[in-house]
């Protein structure tokens, strides 16, 4: 690790959340402010999500240097929103977790345990 201790050593990998959240700053494109992402999170994955959750998550990614955060507002009227997108550190960090996540399922067989059910 570098003397900066925020920053996530290589391969250290993602928590399951942090790669939800991250997976759904990327689906929700230029438009990647909290409550998008949690309603995205909220859409695919059919649970309820607390934009708390969200914002401490991001707000934890950005301090790892995995997403980074602009103010953007629609027009000169409305409120400005913060807007996230995954940086390149943070997109390696998603197929680092990726590819461990297929190494472990690689020749796993669920189907003779599914018949247990």
């Amino acid at each position: 690790m570098t003397a900066n201790s925020s920053r996530v050593p290589e391969g250290a990998g993602l928590g399951n959340f942090e790669e939800q959240v991250l997976l759904a700053v990327i689906r929700t494109g230029p438009e990647g402010y909290g409550m998008r992402v949690r309603r995205e999170l909220e859409r695919v994955t059919g649970r309820a999500i607390t934009i708390g959750s969200v914002y401490a998550t991001l707000d934890r990614l950005e301090a790892k240097g995995l997403v980074m955060s602009s103010r953007k507002s629609a027009d000169a009227n409305s409120p400005s929103r913060r807007v996230f997108s995954v940086t390149g550190r943070g997109a390696r960090a998603l197929a680092e977790t990726k590819a461990a996540r297929d190494k472990l399922w690689d020749g796993v067989n669920l189907r003779p345990l599914l018949r247990e059910v």
